[in-house]
């Protein structure tokens, strides 16, 4: 298992609420890791696939470890410090680690409906613009 520097946010780039979700974070979140769409990363280098990309925000720490979804938003909070972290490990305890599971998965399989969100966000991968015929 590789090492790194910094731990990494990989989003998907192709939806819009999911593009704000991480502007959002940059600005008001002190966290320190790379933050990329995962249309543009190196998944098999970072130990993750597209599809899991495409089903969930990824966490990568610094030992390659990946969490998606709630628990990488919490992992997220946790790294960044302060009250943040105090937020991130509550939220990966249960009970509250079920219930942020649980409102992830709304908001993720819903993202198409919130604000930012884009047509884009509920097509298939084949059928986004710019996909490959």
């Amino acid at each position: 298992m590789t090492t790194r520097e910094r731990p990494v946010l990989v989003y998907d780039g192709d939806c819009g609420f999911c593009t704000s979700s991480v502007r959002f974070l940059e600005r008001r979140v002190p966290v320190d890791a790379t933050i990329v769409a995962f249309q543009f990363a190196d998944l098999d280098a970072l130990g993750t696939t597209a599809e899991r990309a495409r089903h969930e925000v990824l966490w990568i720490d610094r030992a390659g470890r990946v969490s998606g979804g709630a628990e990488a938003i919490g992992r997220l909070l946790t790294d960044a410090g302060g009250l943040w972290r105090a937020a991130g490990v509550v939220m990966r305890v249960p009970p509250v680690s079920w219930a942020a599971h649980l409102v992830y998965r709304l908001v993720a399989d819903n993202r198409h409906r919130m604000p930012g969100g884009t047509a884009a966000c509920m097509l298939p991968p084949a059928g986004r613009p710019g996909a490959a015929d």
